[in-house]
């Protein structure tokens, strides 16, 4: 090829080349990639169609829903579902629960920012990142080792510094650090583990679902005088209370 067929190749060619160019960038330019504003506008969104729509009202509760990022408590796999009106599942056959369940848990317990909790279920670590918001003190209590050590990794990165998660079985509370303002289990047993309500301060209350194949979502409230009352809140299902409490037999009536 001579220097003018050379010359005259490349000037045709100069325009797709142009073209290719600008087409590839054009491409890189339309990826939009998933910012923290737009998991803020998720969450957002959430709270207002799931959680305030039915009902909770709780301003420091609703801030906290708006605040914790759920979608760093699910595997990244479920992570375009994190903010949808449904349970996920964890390891371990559990789950993360429907984000109004957790949010009306959280409002039923009544938790002042003095106040010390004990959460017996740790999960993914969701809900416990959501009472450190309001507690001044988290305990929390996982059955299931891989997700014990998970949760407290998670929350430890996350910055969650005043949850404290151990595994073991949570029948018999943290005698520990009992007695505690506020108690959620975010697993059904059959009945109430009455070591739970020991450790339930006066004037404490425990948000509870009880059951087995039917469960209740209950709250049991303590008074002064340790006085316990039973309310029922709504028909839930949650997966079931293992470990202890299926070895030992009801207390007599």
């Amino acid at each position: 090829m001579n220097r003018a067929s050379g010359v005259a190749l490349s000037f045709l060619l100069a325009p797709l080349l142009a073209f290719a160019c600008n087409d590839q960038r054009a491409s890189v330019r339309n990826v939009t990639p998933v910012t923290r504003d737009d998991e803020a506008e998720r969450r957002a969104r959430m709270v207002e169609t799931q959680i305030v729509a039915r009902g909770v009202r709780d301003p420091r509760v609703l801030a906290a829903m708006r605040e914790v990022p759920r979608h760093l408590f699910v595997d990244s796999s479920q992570r375009e579902q994190a903010y949808g009106d449904h349970p996920l599942p964890i390891a371990g056959n559990q789950t993360i629960s429907q984000p109004f369940i957790v949010a009306l848990m959280t409002e039923l317990a009544e938790i002042t920012p003095q106040e010390k909790v004990l959460e017996i279920g740790t999960g993914s670590g969701y809900q416990s990142a959501v009472l450190s918001r309001l507690a001044k003190e988290v305990y929390s209590i996982e059955i299931v080792p891989e997700l014990a050590r998970e949760s407290a990794e998670r929350l430890r990165r996350l910055g969650y510094t005043n949850v404290t998660v151990k595994e073991g079985d949570g029948y018999r509370g943290w005698s520990e650090h009992a007695p505690f303002d506020g108690i959620i289990v975010t697993a059904a047993p059959d009945r109430i583990p009455q070591p739970l309500l020991d450790q339930l301060a006066p004037g404490g209350r425990m948000v509870i679902p009880v059951g087995s194949f039917f469960q209740e979502l209950k709250v049991l409230s303590k008074d002064k005088n340790g006085k316990i009352t039973e309310k029922d809140i709504l028909p839930v299902r949650f997966v079931p209370f293992t470990g202890e409490i299926q070895k030992t037999p009801p207390a007599p009536e």
